[in-house]
């Protein structure tokens, strides 16, 4: 039996089309809620920058890629941040090798060191506000979990050598989330299935990006949305049509939990 299923948001709940999400997906929630069956958000987001879900309620939050997880909207029950060391290495970097665009994410802000047209783009394409604008300095200062840093694909490696307690999870080929070593949806799992005593067999969970794989690896059914790219639909147990073609409610039906 099903007792709490995890979402993904950008390409799995909201449409990147619309930037809402489709009625059927809405109802889904509801009539899972209704249920007695409980429902997460995975996300890389942080919960400031959630603003895409409407009124919808859910059980808690695994945010940043799984570095901080809350049970409903207040309740913390796991933080995870970088390393101060390595936002020192990278900041280093930057002054003496190649400044990229790059938001520094913290517990309760988040700042970006400067804009370009990469940024924008993927701003407009998340539909998603622009945060405010520091020095590089100034923006790396406290506790950072989480980096949303615009370099490619080509130059990641070389970047990534400067911060070798963490890993970049990618899922847009103009930016990656840079995230703790130890830190994944996969792990937010299990911290919060701890919090409210649910055994891993009894989930689901829907992603579309490589940050999703894995928690789809991880959950006891794991379903990639139609609109998934080949590396995610190869892992999954399930391959629902794309979150426009109501994808997430389609797989709830297939597997009879509605």
């Amino acid at each position: 039996m099903v007792k709490a299923i995890f979402f993904d948001i950008d390409g799995t709940l909201v449409s990147f089309e619309t930037h809402r999400i489709p009625e059927s997906a809405e109802r889904a929630i509801l009539a899972l809620r209704e249920k007695g069956i409980l429902v997460f958000i995975a996300s890389g987001r942080h919960l400031l920058s959630i603003n895409n879900l409407g009124s919808l309620v859910f059980d808690g939050y695994i945010t940043l890629n799984g570095g901080y997880c809350l049970a409903g909207k207040e309740q913390v029950i796991y933080k995870h941040s970088i390393p101060e060391e390595d936002i020192a290495s990278l900041v280093q970097y930057m002054e003496k090798e190649n400044e990229f665009p790059c938001i520094f994410v913290h517990e309760h802000t988040l700042y970006l060191n400067y804009h370009n047209e990469q940024s924008h783009q993927i701003f407009r394409m998340l539909d998603f506000s622009e945060p405010p604008v520091a020095p590089l300095r100034e923006a790396s200062k406290g506790e950072t979990f989480q980096l949303v840093a615009f370099f490619t694909k080509e130059q990641e490696r070389a970047i990534m050598e400067a911060m070798p307690h963490c890993e970049a999870t990618r899922w847009n080929p103009l930016f990656t989330d840079v995230i703790p070593r130890g830190s994944s949806k996969s792990v937010g799992i299990d911290k919060m299935l701890e919090h409210f005593g649910i055994a891993l067999d009894e989930t689901m969970a829907f992603g579309d990006g490589g940050n999703d794989i894995s928690m789809l690896q991880h959950a006891g059914i794991g379903v990639a949305m139609g609109n998934a790219g080949d590396e995610v639909k190869k892992i999954a147990d399930y391959v629902t049509s794309s979150v426009d073609e109501d994808g997430v409610i389609n797989a709830l039906r297939h597997f009879g939990v509605l």
